[in-house]
């Protein structure tokens, strides 16, 4: 595997990285009992542990929750996706061809197979490795200041908060396939709707009707 070789990793079992790759519907298709789900669950817990040390480290002014908000960034799904195309993990991802798949779809086996990855080489290499690869990987976009994600609805609440405001989501509309779906969420300040917001999930669309009610309660 070029990947391998390009940071120098002598695989003690390739299988991991074999099945690092390996999305549930290639396996379902071929009769395999692996796929990449059980390290893409380990790969997570890593990775957050990686970068929360690196985080503490890094500045001591940070408080737990500036932490947490600045870890969310490095770790969200499109930090994951970018990570995952600048390494070309993309190009090894091994789906069933019996389904059709959405973009969406793809983005975020894109973004999942970074975190398998990483459970693959924390299994077979340990956690320095680990440190090591990442160091080169994703620390230079923590050092750089990259924004992946901005988290409105953090900060909605903190200026709801501060003014004593009452903040609820509401669903407005979903539709789609189930495997493709789009929610409306609507943002309701104190018992008015102030915004308005689509996405992939409730939890993307609350974000966007976030968004559009931080300008309403910052010119409050």
């Amino acid at each position: 595997m070029r990947l391998l070789e390009k940071f120098n990793i002598k695989p003690n079992n390739i299988h991991l990285y074999q099945v690092a790759f390996l999305h549930e519907s290639y396996a379902h298709e071929h009769g395999l009992t692996e796929c990449y789900e059980r390290l893409e669950f380990l790969g997570d817990a890593v990775l957050d542990l990686v970068v929360s040390e690196y985080l503490y480290k890094k500045d001591s002014n940070f408080n737990e929750g500036e932490l947490t908000r600045l870890r969310s960034n490095y770790v969200c799904k499109q930090a994951l996706y970018t990570y995952s195309i600048e390494l070309g993990l993309h190009h090894h991802i091994k789906l069933g061809n019996g389904l059709e798949f959405t973009r969406r779809e793809i983005n975020s086996v894109t973004s999942d197979v970074f975190e398998s990855f990483i459970g693959a080489l924390y299994l077979d290499q340990g956690l320095e490795t680990v440190k090591e690869f990442l160091s080169k990987t994703v620390i230079p976009h923590i050092d750089n200041g990259d924004i992946f994600f901005y988290d409105y609805k953090s900060r909605l609440k903190q200026l709801c908060d501060k003014d004593s405001l009452n903040i609820t989501y509401r669903l407005i509309n979903e539709e789609g396939d189930p495997h493709d779906k789009t929610f409306e969420m609507a943002c309701v300040i104190d018992g008015k709707m102030r915004g308005t917001g689509t996405g992939g999930s409730k939890k993307e669309a609350e974000q966007n009707a976030s968004k559009i009610a931080l300008d309403t309660v910052s010119n409050h």
